[in-house]
């Protein structure tokens, strides 16, 4: 099985719009940088195209022995595609295992199928970072910032709590002075309209009304009804303290004849039944006429 089996064929459309943008990506003075130091530790030259001399993965697992003894245990020398992908995979593994963060690092597939070359050199950068990082000499990509932890005792931060960092703001300085009271109208000011700066900020101002005077005489009591008043027209002054009798009154009035809570209410009517007689109290019941009500019940 030739290795021409695995290689897509012309991508069309999004494919290969998105394919243009990672090959523009793609930097070929970071391509010679990386040569030179691969070349360098490894000692074998990879060839005129590099990213097909990388292919596979012999090189690669080479190249993380020089720099992690061990990585690797097993080299394919075979041309066989499944023993190239393996050695891909494995020169995967390593890498991880160095520190090369998982997000850094690119699949299989863009390099073997040549689907993402702009991927494969951004994980041999980040590689040749982490190599020069543990202290290697390597002229390709950037150092590390190296982690510095700092302890602090308990006491210490406990203290913390109690302090307001600046990204926070401050409130030194700070005053209530000019802050009116709640509710109180805010005046706006602006030198360019040529509008007087107000004086007073506390000042409520007559256009929202005035408490001043005011009284509660001739207020009747809440639910009562209230006249309205208006000498200019003839009307008469009515009386705001006794109930009318329209309203109702309450003078007679009497719970005589009410049940129990609860107690069926009868229905009387004089043309089918003789008056009523009510017992006094005291007074021993004699139901004379037991077919004189209607229970309504």
């Amino acid at each position: 099985m030739s290795s021409a089996h695995f290689n897509r064929g012309p991508a069309y459309g999004l494919s290969a719009e998105v394919k243009n943008k990672l090959a523009q990506k793609y930097d070929h003075q970071r391509e010679q940088e990386l040569r030179e130091w691969i070349e360098g530790v490894t000692g074998r030259r990879i060839g005129n195209n590099f990213m097909d001399g990388l292919k596979d993965g012999i090189i690669l697992c080479e190249f993380i022995n020089k720099l992690q003894p061990g990585s690797v245990k097993k080299v394919n020398e075979s041309t066989q595609n499944w023993h190239q992908l393996e050695n891909i995979g494995n020169f995967i593994k390593a890498i991880t295992k160095y520190g090369v963060k998982p997000h850094d690092i690119f699949e299989a597939n863009d390099l073997f199928e040549n689907t993402n070359h702009t991927q494969v050199q951004s994980t041999l950068l980040a590689l040749a970072s982490m190599a020069k990082t543990k202290g290697n000499k390597v002229n390709v990509g950037v150092k590390y910032a190296e982690k510095q932890e700092r302890k602090f005792e308990p006491e210490k931060l406990r203290e913390g709590r109690n302090i307001i960092g600046l990204q926070m703001g401050t409130n030194k300085f700070a005053s209530q002075q000019g802050m009116t009271a709640y509710g109180t109208r805010r005046h706006l000011y602006d030198p360019k309209l040529g509008t007087d700066q107000p004086l007073d900020q506390a000042t409520i101002s007559l256009q929202m009304g005035t408490n001043k005077g005011a009284s509660q005489a001739g207020m009747t009591a809440p639910g009562t009804k209230r006249q309205i008043f208006e000498p200019g027209l003839g009307m008469e002054h009515c009386d705001m303290v006794n109930v009318s009798l329209q309203m109702g009154s309450n003078k007679g009035a009497s719970q005589r004849g009410m049940t129990v809570y609860g107690l069926p209410r009868q229905v009387y009517d004089p043309k089918y039944c003789l008056t009523p007689e009510y017992p006094e109290l005291g007074e021993p019941v004699h139901n004379h006429h037991p077919h004189n009500y209607y229970n309504s019940a």
